[in-house]
C-alpha cells in the first residue's frame, strides 16, 4: 500500500531536493526505499527491541540527561569564558560608531559650526532646531542648538551633511536618563560633550576619512 511520499535530502554539493519514496507495510516493519545519493531526515520511528527499550526506561528512570546537562555546565565553569565583564570592561567600537551627539570647536576654542542649517534640513525625524544670528564681522553662529534625542534614530545623516564637521555622533553610548528632560540637548550640552570626547572623536574621524 502506497503512503505519503518521504523527504529527502541531497547529500551532494549542499543543496536540497525532494525525492518520492514508496512506505511499504511488510510484517508489520516499514520498509523505505531511499533513492541513491538522498539522505532519510525524517525521525526514526522508535526500536522496540528489549535492549532499546531497557537504555530509554534507564535513561528516564535515572535522569540521565539531566546529568549530562550538569556535566556540560561543570565543564564550562573552567573553560575561559566568551563574554566581558561589563559594564567594568568594554568591547572595541567601531570608527564609523554613532553614538551621543556633539558639537566639535576647532583647536582655538571657536564653534566649528557656521549655521547652514544642511543638519536640520535633512534630519529625517526632525529632531534639530538651530537658530542663528550674524555676527559684526559677517561671520553667521547658532544662538541655539538643540537636538531631542527621544526623536534622533541615530541614521548619521546631519554628520554626513555637516561641511565643517561641527556635529558629530561621538563614541558614548551610555547616556541614558530618569526623565525625559534631560535628552533634550541644547547647544551647551552638545558643546560639553564634544569637549569631552574631541579626542576620540579627532581619532575616529581621521580613522574613517577615506570612505567619507
Amino acid at each position: 500500500m502506497a503512503l505519503p511520499a518521504k523527504v529527502f535530502t541531497l547529500s551532494r554539493n549542499g543543496h536540497r531536493m525532494f525525492g518520492t519514496s514508496l512506505r511499504l507495510c511488510a510484517a508489520g516493519k516499514d520498509i523505505v526505499t531511499v533513492p541513491k545519493g538522498y539522505v532519510y531526515v525524517n525521525n526514526k520511528e522508535l526500536s522496540m527491541e528489549i535492549n532499546e527499550i531497557t537504555d530509554r526506561a534507564a535513561t528516564t528512570m535515572f535522569l540521565g540527561e539531566l546529568f549530562r546537562g550538569f556535566a556540560v555546565t561543570l565543564a564550562h565553569i573552567f573553560k575561559e569564558p566568551a563574554t566581558i565583564n561589563y559594564p567594568f570592561e568594554k568591547g572595541p567600537l567601531s570608527p564609523r560608531f554613532r553614538g551621543e551627539h556633539a558639537l566639535r570647536r576647532y583647536p582655538s576654542g571657536e564653534e566649528r559650526c557656521i549655521a547652514c542649517k544642511l543638519c536640520e534640513a535633512i534630519c529625517p525625524a526632525q529632531a534639530i532646531t538651530i537658530e542663528a544670528t550674524t555676527r559684526s564681522d559677517g561671520s553667521r553662529r547658532t544662538t541655539r542648538y538643540d537636538i531631542d534625542m527621544t526623536k534622533c534614530i541615530y541614521c548619521g545623516f546631519c554628520q554626513e551633511a555637516c561641511p565643517v564637521d561641527a556635529i558629530v555622533e561621538g563614541p558614548n553610548f551610555e547616556f541614558s536618563t530618569e526623565t525625559h528632560e534631560e535628552l533634550l540637548y541644547n547647544k551647551e550640552k552638545l558643546l560639553c560633550n564634544g569637549d569631552k570626547w574631541e579626542s576620540e572623536i579627532a581619532s575616529n574621524l581621521q580613522a574613517d576619512h577615506l570612505y567619507r
